[in-house]
Protein backbone atom coordinates (compact mmCIF):
# COMPACT_ATOMS: atom_id res chain seq x y z
CA UNK A 1 0.00 0.00 0.00
CA UNK A 2 1.38 3.58 -1.09
CA UNK A 3 -0.59 7.35 0.01
CA UNK A 4 -1.13 9.06 -3.12
CA UNK A 5 -1.70 12.87 -2.45
CA UNK A 6 -3.53 15.14 -4.92
CA UNK A 7 -2.70 18.84 -4.54
CA UNK A 8 -3.98 21.42 -6.82
CA UNK A 9 -0.74 23.64 -6.79
CA UNK A 10 -1.80 27.28 -7.11
CA UNK A 11 0.34 30.13 -8.90
CA UNK A 12 3.77 31.05 -7.21
CA UNK A 13 4.14 28.07 -5.39
CA UNK A 14 7.43 26.25 -5.59
CA UNK A 15 6.84 21.94 -5.86
CA UNK A 16 9.10 21.43 -2.73
CA UNK A 17 8.80 22.04 0.67
CA UNK A 18 11.75 24.32 1.43
CA UNK A 19 12.70 27.51 0.15
CA UNK A 20 15.92 29.69 1.23
CA UNK A 21 13.96 32.95 -0.62
CA UNK A 22 10.97 32.88 1.78
CA UNK A 23 8.25 32.13 -1.38
CA UNK A 24 5.57 29.60 -0.67
CA UNK A 25 6.18 26.19 -0.65
CA UNK A 26 4.09 22.88 -0.40
CA UNK A 27 4.89 22.98 3.16
CA UNK A 28 2.47 26.05 3.56
CA UNK A 29 -0.38 23.77 2.09
CA UNK A 30 0.57 19.84 3.09
CA UNK A 31 0.08 18.55 6.95
CA UNK A 32 1.39 14.91 6.08
CA UNK A 33 4.56 13.84 6.64
CA UNK A 34 6.46 11.48 4.24
CA UNK A 35 5.35 12.03 1.14
CA UNK A 36 7.90 13.44 -1.89
CA UNK A 37 6.63 14.97 -5.18
CA UNK A 38 6.62 12.51 -8.45
CA UNK A 39 7.40 15.24 -11.26
CA UNK A 40 7.36 19.10 -10.92
CA UNK A 41 5.58 21.83 -11.87
CA UNK A 42 6.89 25.40 -12.35
CA UNK A 43 6.46 28.35 -9.96
CA UNK A 44 4.33 30.14 -12.63
CA UNK A 45 2.18 27.10 -13.78
CA UNK A 46 -1.25 25.80 -11.83
CA UNK A 47 -2.69 22.41 -11.09
CA UNK A 48 -2.30 18.88 -10.13
CA UNK A 49 1.00 18.07 -8.27
CA UNK A 50 1.02 14.51 -7.52
CA UNK A 51 2.96 13.13 -3.96
CA UNK A 52 3.37 9.95 -2.86
CA UNK A 53 5.38 7.83 0.31
CA UNK A 54 6.61 5.28 -2.51
CA UNK A 55 9.00 5.54 -4.20
CA UNK A 56 8.34 2.95 -7.28
CA UNK A 57 5.66 4.81 -6.99
CA UNK A 58 7.18 8.08 -7.49
CA UNK A 59 9.89 6.69 -9.83
CA UNK A 60 6.34 5.43 -12.02
CA UNK A 61 4.98 8.70 -12.30
CA UNK A 62 7.50 10.79 -13.06
CA UNK A 63 9.80 8.75 -15.39
CA UNK A 64 9.43 10.30 -18.83
CA UNK A 65 10.00 6.25 -20.20
CA UNK A 66 6.67 5.64 -18.52
CA UNK A 67 4.61 7.50 -21.25
CA UNK A 68 2.17 8.57 -18.45
CA UNK A 69 -0.20 11.22 -19.84
CA UNK A 70 0.00 14.64 -18.78
CA UNK A 71 -3.05 17.02 -19.68
CA UNK A 72 -2.74 20.58 -19.47
CA UNK A 73 -5.49 23.07 -20.19
CA UNK A 74 -3.74 26.36 -21.67
CA UNK A 75 -4.65 29.87 -22.09
CA UNK A 76 -2.75 31.10 -25.07
CA UNK A 77 -2.49 34.82 -26.32
CA UNK A 78 -4.19 35.46 -29.60
CA UNK A 79 -6.65 32.99 -31.43
CA UNK A 80 -5.03 29.78 -32.61
CA UNK A 81 -4.44 28.57 -35.89
CA UNK A 82 -5.08 25.31 -37.48
CA UNK A 83 -1.44 25.29 -38.54
CA UNK A 84 -0.19 26.13 -34.74
CA UNK A 85 -2.37 23.05 -33.93
CA UNK A 86 -1.08 21.06 -36.61
CA UNK A 87 2.60 21.87 -35.80
CA UNK A 88 1.72 20.87 -32.01
CA UNK A 89 0.64 17.33 -33.11
CA UNK A 90 3.83 16.96 -35.45
CA UNK A 91 5.86 17.86 -32.35
CA UNK A 92 7.79 21.07 -32.37
CA UNK A 93 11.47 22.11 -33.33
CA UNK A 94 12.82 23.49 -29.38
CA UNK A 95 16.15 24.35 -28.79
CA UNK A 96 17.00 21.10 -26.78
CA UNK A 97 15.55 18.81 -29.91
CA UNK A 98 12.13 17.84 -31.32
CA UNK A 99 9.05 17.01 -28.89
CA UNK A 100 6.96 14.30 -29.19
CA UNK A 101 3.98 15.02 -30.92
CA UNK A 102 0.90 16.63 -28.78
CA UNK A 103 -2.98 15.22 -28.58
CA UNK A 104 -4.09 19.15 -28.81
CA UNK A 105 -7.63 21.04 -29.02
CA UNK A 106 -9.01 24.61 -29.08
CA UNK A 107 -11.55 24.35 -25.85
CA UNK A 108 -14.08 26.90 -24.32
CA UNK A 109 -12.60 28.49 -20.83
CA UNK A 110 -12.85 25.55 -18.62
CA UNK A 111 -15.75 25.40 -16.34
CA UNK A 112 -15.60 26.04 -12.39
CA UNK A 113 -12.13 27.76 -12.65
CA UNK A 114 -10.73 29.54 -9.92
CA UNK A 115 -9.31 33.15 -10.39
CA UNK A 116 -5.77 33.20 -10.31
CA UNK A 117 -4.08 35.79 -7.91
CA UNK A 118 -2.80 37.89 -9.26
CA UNK A 119 -4.62 37.53 -12.83
CA UNK A 120 -3.14 37.34 -16.07
CA UNK A 121 -2.40 40.21 -17.98
CA UNK A 122 -5.11 41.46 -20.21
CA UNK A 123 -5.22 43.47 -22.94
CA UNK A 124 -8.07 45.03 -25.08
CA UNK A 125 -6.65 44.70 -28.51
CA UNK A 126 -5.38 40.82 -28.50
CA UNK A 127 -8.03 37.72 -27.54
CA UNK A 128 -7.32 34.82 -25.94
CA UNK A 129 -7.97 30.98 -26.33
CA UNK A 130 -7.84 27.92 -24.68
CA UNK A 131 -6.76 24.77 -25.68
CA UNK A 132 -6.08 21.14 -24.11
CA UNK A 133 -2.60 20.16 -24.52
CA UNK A 134 -1.83 16.20 -24.02
CA UNK A 135 1.93 15.43 -23.89
CA UNK A 136 3.69 12.22 -22.81
CA UNK A 137 7.43 14.08 -21.69
CA UNK A 138 8.36 16.18 -19.61
CA UNK A 139 11.06 18.58 -20.98
CA UNK A 140 11.43 21.76 -19.31
CA UNK A 141 8.82 24.53 -19.59
CA UNK A 142 7.82 22.21 -22.44
CA UNK A 143 4.54 23.72 -23.03
CA UNK A 144 5.39 27.46 -22.62
CA UNK A 145 8.18 26.74 -25.45
CA UNK A 146 6.03 24.51 -27.57
CA UNK A 147 2.97 27.50 -27.81
CA UNK A 148 5.47 29.97 -27.91
CA UNK A 149 7.32 28.15 -30.69
CA UNK A 150 4.67 28.18 -32.70
CA UNK A 151 3.68 31.78 -32.14
CA UNK A 152 0.80 31.71 -29.27
CA UNK A 153 2.60 32.50 -25.86
CA UNK A 154 1.05 30.84 -23.04
CA UNK A 155 -0.41 33.08 -20.75
CA UNK A 156 -1.90 30.61 -18.15
CA UNK A 157 -0.82 27.05 -17.65
CA UNK A 158 -2.83 24.53 -15.56
CA UNK A 159 -2.17 20.50 -15.34
CA UNK A 160 -5.37 19.74 -15.08
CA UNK A 161 -4.31 15.74 -15.18
CA UNK A 162 -1.53 13.16 -15.29
CA UNK A 163 -2.86 9.68 -15.89
CA UNK A 164 -5.86 8.62 -14.29
CA UNK A 165 -5.58 11.41 -11.73
CA UNK A 166 -6.72 15.10 -12.10
CA UNK A 167 -8.00 18.10 -10.19
CA UNK A 168 -11.86 17.17 -10.30
CA UNK A 169 -12.90 18.71 -7.26
CA UNK A 170 -10.18 19.80 -5.91
CA UNK A 171 -9.95 23.46 -5.10
CA UNK A 172 -6.37 25.19 -5.41
CA UNK A 173 -4.29 25.02 -2.47
CA UNK A 174 -6.18 21.77 -1.28
CA UNK A 175 -5.27 18.15 -1.68
CA UNK A 176 -7.09 14.47 -1.86
CA UNK A 177 -5.25 11.76 -0.01
CA UNK A 178 -6.08 8.11 -0.85
CA UNK A 179 -4.23 4.93 0.06
CA UNK A 180 -3.82 2.85 -3.39
CA UNK A 181 -2.69 -0.72 -3.52
CA UNK A 182 0.30 -1.58 -5.46
CA UNK A 183 0.68 -4.16 -7.40
CA UNK A 184 2.94 -7.59 -6.75
CA UNK A 185 5.40 -6.86 -9.19
CA UNK A 186 5.27 -3.25 -8.48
Amino acid sequence: MAKLLLFNKPYEVLSQFTDDQGRKTLADYIDVPGVYVAGRLDFDSEGLLVLTDNGQMQHFIANPKKKMPKTYWVQVEGEITDEALSQLRKGVELKDGLTRPAMVKRIPEPKKLWVRSPPVRFRKNISTQWIELIIKEGKNRQVRRMTAAVGFPTLRLIRFAIGQWDLQNISPGEYVLETIHLPKNN
